[in-house]
């Protein structure tokens, strides 16, 4: 990538196999979800330790279909994080369920473990961890806890794909485990998710809920027996994703590569907090800084945005969005997620960078910084 073009912060890695096997799907006049879909399910589950995975046309759905397995239902409180993306609280919501919403970790950025515990009632059902930028929590902690209280856990592992916790890959241990496939994840289908289930006993059920709660028989039969969405995934996306598979070792070894790169070469001297510098169990979904309180977010994006270098935020705090307000949660309540959340700005990353975009990143925080 030349030095002078704009650096986004993240930019998909699509081969030409890839394109070309999209438009063998696309000739086959087979589209939909078909053979594509069940190729890439196998080769998810190959993944995930044989365990069986379902592919959804988005990780919001897979969140949804999680919490549904677990029996979330109106009336049910579900313990989870107020920093991550809206869709891991929103889908709670939409199950008419009540986030109970725990502080975070001020280095790790996930939910703060120390904390669950205090949150659990007898309205709780399960725990949402969420795995910012990658990095899981303490997965021996947190079935620790779900044990000792009989809940179900859906790990909101949307960022988590090719990440391992203790050398076991996330989704090949665990309950219900739900991936993003979105754009700008580390393996991609343009849009969609997968669920990896905690049992064969979840397959029927999981495939009702993803298409309309149909149950087919013989050449005519039909039933419907349970509410379910339209979740199910096109080939057109599996087949990218089967393109990504094959790559996803490479593209999670050069994001780790990146990320210790810029460990060398950030000049601690600003007054950033950094990530943890976990180059083994994260997948360097994101590399993120928190800012110094002496610079408004928006104005390093701006002038980042003049250096010719793009800044993400990954993400406010949930609950102080307007809807959640209406709801009754305030300013105050999470500190940690607040000040994390008003500060923190998400570098480029990802493995079409070179190492000199490192660099020159680095040196524009610098300058503008200074």
């Amino acid at each position: 990538m030349p030095g002078d073009a704009f650096l986004p912060f993240t930019r998909p890695s699509i081969d030409e196999d890839t394109i070309a096997g999209v438009a063998e799907v696309l000739r086959s006049g087979w589209i939909t979800s078909g053979p594509k879909v069940k190729e890439f399910e196998a080769e998810l589950s190959r993944l995930c330790g044989g365990r069986p995975v379902r592919a959804l046309n988005s990780g919001t759905a897979a969140l949804e279909i999680g919490l549904r397995l677990a029996g979330v239902g109106p009336g049910d409180e579900v313990v989870t994080t107020p920093l991550s993306w809206v869709a891991t609280s929103s889908m709670v919501l939409e199950l008419g369920a009540r986030p109970v919403f725990v502080d975070v970790d001020p280095a790790t950025r996930n939910i703060n473990l120390e904390l669950i515990e205090a949150a659990i009632t007898k309205k709780t059902k399960a725990i949402l961890p969420v795995y910012l930028a990658g990095l899981p929590v303490d997965l021996d902690r947190l079935y620790a806890i779900a044990g000792r209280h009989k809940l179900r856990v859906v790990e909101d592992a949307a960022q988590a794909l090719g990440s391992s916790w203790k050398g076991k890959r996330i989704g090949s241990r665990g309950d219900l485990v739900a991936f993003s496939f979105h754009a700008n994840k580390n393996l991609t289908t343009a849009e969609g998710g997968a669920i990896v289930l905690s049992g064969e006993g979840d397959i029927v059920l999981t495939e009702k809920l993803r298409l309309m709660g149909v149950t087919r028989s013989g050449d005519d039969g039909m039933d419907v027996d349970v509410l379910g969405g339209k979740f199910n995934l096109t080939d057109v996306a599996a087949r990218i994703g089967l393109g990504q598979m094959k790559r996803l070792a490479e593209f999670t070894e050069r994001r780790r590569a990146l990320a210790r790169r810029y460990f060398e070469r950030f000049d601690r001297s600003l007054g950033c907090e950094l990530p943890p510098a976990d180059l083994e169990n994260s997948n360097w979904h994101m590399f993120q800084l928190v800012l110094p309180p002496r610079i408004r977010r928006a104005d390093f994006i701006a002038k980042m945005r003049e250096q010719g270098i793009a800044i993400g935020v990954h993400y406010p705090a949930i609950h102080l969005f307007s809807l959640y307000r209406s709801l009754g949660w305030r300013e105050g309540q999470f500190p940690v997620a607040e000040r994390i959340g008003r500060a923190i700005a998400t570098l480029p990353l990802f493995p079409a960078m070179a190492d000199a975009d490192v660099d020159r990143v680095c040196e524009a925080v610098g300058r503008v910084l200074r």
